[in-house]
């Protein structure tokens, strides 16, 4: 006799539990996805409209997950926006929104969509993650009515908020984050009246979860990692790659390396927008990555990662990263400094005139030093070393000290800090450092095609990242990013 279906879903269930028990890993994955994007318009359109393009984008996340799960993953992140898209007016978005419920009652959509409100998406979502008994994250609208006596309440009587949702194996929510740092672009959400830190214990470790522009701030990215002591963070996002620093797969890598953390990094693709970069990023650097600025396809990552990454042997120590810089007995500026625009942000840059040396640029508080030698210098190609010392951001801002050895775009020195992403020279060595005001410092070394270089540089115990042998690849920049939380001007949106 043949067991009924829901036994034989509880016991390939429960097997799958004991594995996850018994391994000190676990296989994740992640899902870049091409997002099919309802047509602009600043009216609502029906909810039957709504959901017919929502059922689109989740066909497509559908097959991602299916497929995961059949290579043994036990968990994906999927995209933010990447069930419905954006640029959305607070209006138009509507039709797209579910109430999502606290996850404190016990609820899985698949078997039981009749409990709360019509909630299709929840019940799709949850119905992936127990068909392909696999943990399914994603990120859909969240709508909380109110009434006057919230003297919060928005005009229209209701909250919205950008949110992201986890199923666990048999498709239970067990976690709802509403995004807190939102992007100056996202009028159609509200803010949550407090940050939010959303954890979930699973049988391969403990997990956090936020999206995008969150991870940028101290609340929640940095309460979670450092206060909460969750081993992977699950990170949704939307983000659109700025050459030569806050490229995707550069910051999201350097992020998980400096905070010691696992990081699912998806991301939406959108080569209009420069929306790509996707990553399983760790502590010892980028597990899988991929950047895709020439297609219009998805890609679907997967890698096999430590579940305890604190209690790993390879775990990096812990890093003074001014000691060394602040030992210098002689810390000169140069004196051929001269100044260049990243974006908005206004460096101090030296020229690396020659193929060796050692050089100091200071701006404000922090001063970079950089020892180097170059084994094949292009002719036509000019480096720089860079500092960076203030608020970063034109309406929402942000305090970064920044180190940086990099390229410019052509041998005019207005180009450096322009967009760059290839490069000829190759490093026989460097070492660079910076005395720092934080222990926030996130380390990455890029190479030319926006490649990452896992293996090929080391961060030191008194905080000089250091190459380990000769650049494999032409070098674009390796960068250390410092965050100085505690210089930050108020959200002016929020406030």
């Amino acid at each position: 006799m043949l067991p009924s279906q829901p036994l034989l879903h509880a016991a390939v269930l429960a097997l799958t539990v004991l594995q996850a028990l018994a391994s000190k890993s676990f296989l994740a994955a992640v899902y870049e996805h091409s997002v099919i994007l309802p047509d602009a318009t600043e009216q609502p359109v029906s909810a039957e409209v709504a959901l017919a393009l929502m059922n689109q984008n989740m066909d497509v996340l559908e097959e991602a997950i299916r497929e995961a799960a059949q290579q043994g993953a036990q968990i994906i992140v999927t995209p933010e926006d990447g069930i419905y898209g954006w640029s959305f007016t607070r209006e138009a978005i509507y039709p797209y929104l579910e109430d999502i419920p606290d996850p404190g009652v016990n609820w899985i959509p698949c078997t039981d969509p009749t409990r709360f409100a019509p909630a299709p998406v929840q019940e799709r979502l949850s119905c992936m993650a127990r068909n392909n008994s696999i943990y399914v994250v994603a990120n859909i609208g969240d709508k909380k009515p109110c009434n006057s006596s919230d003297p919060s309440c928005p005009s229209d009587g209701r909250y919205q908020y950008n949110t992201d949702v986890v199923f666990d194996p048999e498709g239970k929510l067990v976690a709802r984050y509403h995004k807190y740092n939102l992007f100056r672009r996202e009028t159609q959400f509200n803010y949550p009246k407090e940050p939010e830190a959303v954890t979930f214990e699973t049988p391969f470790g403990k997990f956090g979860i936020f999206t995008c522009f969150d991870i940028l701030f101290h609340e929640p990215a940095v309460v979670l990692v450092n206060k909460l002591q969750v081993d992977t963070v699950l990170f949704p996002t939307a983000w659109m790659n700025v050459l030569p620093f806050l490229t995707a797969v550069e910051f999201h890598s350097a992020w998980a390396m400096g905070m010691g953390v696992n990081l699912l990094s998806a991301n939406t693709h959108n080569i209009g927008l420069a929306m790509t970069g996707s990553g399983i990023f760790t502590p010892e650097g980028p597990a899988a990555y991929h950047y895709d600025s020439g297609t219009d396809e998805g890609r679907l990552l997967l890698a096999e990662l430590s579940a305890h990454p604190r209690l790993s042997p390879t775990y990096p120590p812990a890093v003074n990263w001014s000691l060394y810089a602040t030992s210098i007995e002689k810390f000169p500026g140069e004196k051929d400094t001269f100044s260049g625009a990243v974006r908005r942000d206004i460096f101090t840059f030296s020229e690396l005139r020659s193929k060796a040396g050692n050089y100091t640029v200071c701006q404000g508080d922090l001063c970079c030093h950089l020892v180097y030698q170059m084994s094949n210098k292009s002719n036509d190609e000019v480096y720089v070393l860079g500092a960076f010392d203030g608020l970063h951001g034109s309406l929402i801002k942000y305090h970064w000290q920044i180190c940086t050895l990099l390229k410019c775009k052509s041998t005019d020195l207005n180009t450096c800090g322009q967009p760059v992403e290839t490069a000829q020279t190759k490093f026989e060595m460097f070492s660079l450092s910076g005395t720092f005001g934080t222990n926030y410092v996130f380390p990455e070394v890029l190479y030319s095609g926006v490649q990452l270089a896992p293996g090929e540089f080391q961060v030191l115990h008194d905080g000089r990242l250091q190459s380990k042998h000769r650049t494999s690849k032409p070098l674009v920049t390796a960068t250390l990013f410092g965050r100085l939380y505690e210089k930050d001007l108020p959200h002016p949106l929020r406030t």
